[in-house]
């Protein structure tokens, strides 16, 4: 499947999903009141690209740090987060923020009036919401569609190197359960032998890749989630030590060491994310407010490290790049 048509197929369902959650008429806030925005994730990372992508996108849309709003963030190992969820809640926030799957779990475990607007999950897979066009309940959030993208990571993948068929996957113990089925789904039918791989936290990482090493992998896809995100270096470097090419998560990861990375646009997505909480901010009852799907996605191909690996990523795939690296 090419890119481009993987960016029509979702772009229709995102497309109905930004007209019902987005194009609704932005109402203004009450005046003088002051919001409180909880954000709850596993990575600081998360809440980087929180502050930097969609606090700048809500406050052009009314809402300031330091104005009008108060922006209250917990990160936590996935075992502490329902603590973090619990003291956000003792805050008598207006909305929380709950990034990946364990802080979505733990929000969705903690309360069922306070709105939560969930990010990097589909809360309809995890039993939290109805459906994306009405969610119900007190959850609205943007998916980012995980299943799917494993598999199409994974296709790129052989795509780029052809002749490998055994093919490595690094999972989470506490990452996004989708990964593995979606990627055991995917390589029968791309002939690829699918070696799984899972870690429990960073000091399994140098093991892992050793197992890796012994098992006679002969490339990688590294699966979503926001620890190996924060990690990306560390883990793109014990790659290239162990001679594995690899795909990761999102297109800035190829600019961190990965060979090739694919997932849909950070600034997007977080705009969105902004849009939503906005949204419900102006009274709209988040059961009402459809959950959004990705419409832009991104992929680069970092060329220096194909060839460094000593490998040769056929035009057709290069081609379909937003960005190269040499």
């Amino acid at each position: 499947m090419r890119r481009r048509t993987f960016i029509s197929e979702l772009g229709l369902a995102a497309a109905a999903s930004m007209w019902a959650a987005g194009a609704q008429p932005a109402f203004a806030q009450a005046a003088g009141r002051v919001y409180r925005l909880g954000h709850l994730a596993d990575s600081p990372v998360s809440e980087k690209l929180t502050r930097e992508l969609a606090l700048p996108e809500l406050a052009r849309l009314g809402f300031a740090e330091g104005r009008n709003l108060v922006f209250d963030s917990r990160v936590a190992r996935p075992d502490a987060l329902a603590g973090g969820m619990r003291e956000l809640l003792a805050a008598q926030p207006d909305a929380v923020v709950a990034v990946g799957p364990a802080a979505a779990a733990a929000a969705g475990a903690a309360t069922r009036t306070v709105p939560l607007v969930l990010f990097g999950v589909d809360p309809v897979s995890m039993g939290l919401a109805k459906s994306h066009a009405r969610p119900g309940g007190n959850v609205t959030g943007v998916a980012i569609l995980a299943d799917q993208l494993e598999g199409k990571r994974l296709s790129l993948l052989h795509e780029a190197l052809p002749g490998r068929r055994r093919v490595a996957a690094l999972l989470s113990k506490t990452g996004n359960p989708v990964s593995e089925p979606s990627l055991k789904k995917v390589a029968p039918g791309l002939g690829v032998e699918l070696l799984l791989f899972t870690v429990a936290e960073p000091a399994d990482y140098k093991s892992a890749f050793a197992a890796m090493r012994t098992a006679g992998a002969e490339a990688l896809v590294i699966a979503a989630t926001s620890e190996f995100n924060r990690d990306a270096e560390q883990l793109a470097r014990l790659a290239l030590e162990t001679r594995l090419p690899t795909v990761c998560e999102w297109a800035d990861m190829a600019r961190q060491g990965c060979m090739l990375g694919y997932g849909p646009n950070r600034l997007a997505l977080r705009r969105r994310l902004a849009a939503l909480v906005a949204t419900v901010f102006r009274g709209t009852a988040p059961g009402e407010v459809a959950i959004e799907l990705p419409a832009v996605f991104d992929f680069a191909v970092n060329q220096k490290i194909a060839k460094a690996l000593g490998v040769t990523i056929p035009f057709t795939v290069v081609a379909d790049a937003n960005e190269v690296i040499e």
